[in-house]
């Protein structure tokens, strides 16, 4: 995609935990103005693939079928917020569900 660039997930880390560090204040009043979207609700959905299908394919499925997607085995999954790309990352087993394991930050540059 030209309109992003991928950071690392881990140099991002350190960028907050270096500026943290040296001006703590600031940090803990960032948060406190932040409080009031605390509870805004947001819709996130890991996309495995996808694949084009027409209606009559579409109707034939049943149990058992097996769609072909996009993607190959290990191949990063795309995390959206409000269907908005914002990472990657992997699938992972955690308790007996699904999860994922975000692996890289998506900055969309305005």
């Amino acid at each position: 995609m030209s309109d992003t660039e991928n950071v690392d997930w881990q140099e991002l880390e350190n960028q907050g935990a270096s500026s943290n560090g040296s001006d703590k204040g600031k940090g803990q009043a960032d948060e406190k103005s932040l409080e009031a979207i605390y509870d805004v609700p947001v819709r996130v959905s890991a996309v495995l693939g996808k694949t084009n299908l027409q209606v009559s394919k579409l109707l034939q499925l049943g149990p058992g079928a097996v769609l072909e997607l996009d993607r190959k085995v290990g191949e990063a999954v795309d995390i959206f917020v409000n269907n908005r790309l914002v990472a990657r990352g992997e699938v992972v087993l955690v308790e007996e569900k699904l999860g994922i394991t975000m692996t890289e930050i998506i900055k969309v540059e305005d």
